[in-house]
């Protein structure tokens, strides 16, 4: 199947139906499902989300015609960190990036995940 390019010049490729952003990400994942199905790693997850700042939210007052409602207002979105794939081997969770570019909010993201979290991101 034909995908398009990205700005950063990856193609994206399917592999079992699934769709990743990049030739490096679909391989890692073929990589993975193997040592799955050899009994060495277990519970592979794809594109798992983490929060690393929920959402603020205010209460803000409307005034209706016949009487006054509090709703919350949406004041900051979420910050949330998507993992490209997750796994556990001896107990033990592993939290992989395929990367081919190293941005600042994902660089952010990778030391909020650390400080915030306790969580390594490997990177590959």
């Amino acid at each position: 199947m034909n995908y398009n390019k990205n700005k950063y010049h990856a193609k994206k490729v399917e592999f079992d139906g699934i769709i990743f952003d990049s030739k490096k990400e679909g391989m890692h994942y073929l990589k993975l499902k193997d040592m799955q199905n050899r009994g060495e790693i277990e519970n592979l997850r794809l594109q798992v989300p983490f929060e690393l700042l929920p959402a603020i939210y205010k209460d803000e007052i409307v005034h209706l015609k016949t009487k006054d409602k509090i709703v919350k207002k949406l004041v900051q979105r979420a910050v949330n960190y998507v993992a490209d794939f997750v796994y556990e081997k001896d107990g033990v969770q592993y939290v992989i990036d395929a990367k081919g570019m190293r941005l600042s909010d994902y660089i952010l993201k990778k030391k909020m995940m650390r400080s915030l979290l306790g969580i390594d991101v490997i990177e590959i």
